[in-house]
């Protein structure tokens, strides 16, 4: 197995979210944090949304367990762009992190682009399904599945106003999930 450096999982039993990269790329590895690029656009779109309440940068990526979300990614290893993984990455990928999900069972596992998902349903699930944006059918354990577009620079067919609409969308089916749960008890 290959060594290499990468960005540590922020995972936590009792998260809302985990918000699931397809991998880290070098850049964000070689400043230690998640969307570390400048020009990446999730925290702009992220703080926009309102999900959490206040304005986040990357230097606080390992804080956003306390607002109940956290980290991690289809695939470890660090590429510059996601294009340079392999399907070896994904069949290496794909199963370890279905085993996470279900180790922490998040309420949702919210994945960062169709490209990732997609992946992870062919080598995580054995599945050739074609998903579109938003609230899965599928669900891993009692977790949820959500995909909102990537915010790399590279994917500019979405807007920042697209990005933000999204997780908006993510914030509001993490609390009608919440509800339901507090509502059962």
């Amino acid at each position: 197995m290959e060594e290499y450096t990468t960005l540590p999982d922020y995972l936590a039993q009792g998260l809302g979210i985990v918000l699931v990269g397809i991998n880290p790329s070098a850049y964000s590895v070689r400043v230690g944090h998640y969307f570390g690029n400048p020009r990446n656009r999730f925290w702009e779109a992220l703080n926009r949304s309102g999900i959490v309440g206040r304005s986040l940068a990357p230097e606080q990526d390992s804080t956003l367990i306390q607002y109940g979300i956290g980290f991690t990614d289809v695939v470890k290893r660090p590429t510059p762009q996601a294009s340079g993984l392999k399907a070896a990455d994904y069949r290496e990928g794909c199963p370890v992190l279905r085993e996470k999900i279900l180790e922490y069972q998040p309420l949702i596992a919210c994945f960062h682009g169709l490209t990732g998902y997609k992946a992870f349903l062919k080598y995580g699930e054995a599945s050739d399904e074609k998903p579109a944006l938003g609230r899965q059918e599928r669900s891993i354990g009692k977790t949820r599945l959500f995909v909102v577009p990537n915010p790399s620079p590279a994917n500019a067919q979405y807007s920042m106003d697209d990005l933000v609409y999204w997780y908006h969308q993510l914030g509001q089916f993490r609390q009608e999930l919440q509800e339901l749960i507090d509502g059962g008890n």
